[in-house]
């Protein structure tokens, strides 16, 4: 992952200025990552351990979105749309 793309990313959802690690950074740098691998699976098929990796962030990022929804869900519906998330 590019540090710069990463530092884009916490920049754009932080809450406050030093920020990086509330639920609505976590989600957008893991949404990222599965972008990434997703892309990746899609041209090496057979990478297994890659596609479990996935599967694992994906459930996190499920867990995180639901946690988010739980508690604030004005933020939760700010994620999944800047995000282009689906629920």
């Amino acid at each position: 992952m590019e540090a710069n793309s990463k530092a884009k990313q916490i920049s754009e959802f932080r809450i406050h200025e030093s920020d990086t690690g509330s639920p609505d950074v976590q989600i957008a740098l893991l949404t990222q990552r599965i972008n990434r691998l997703t892309e990746h699976l899609q041209k090496f098929r057979k990478d297994h351990g890659s596609r479990r990796g996935l599967i694992m962030m994906v459930g996190k990022r499920r867990r995180l979105l639901d946690y988010l929804h739980e508690t604030d869900a004005n933020r939760y519906q700010c994620v999944t749309k800047k995000l282009k998330l689906r629920k």
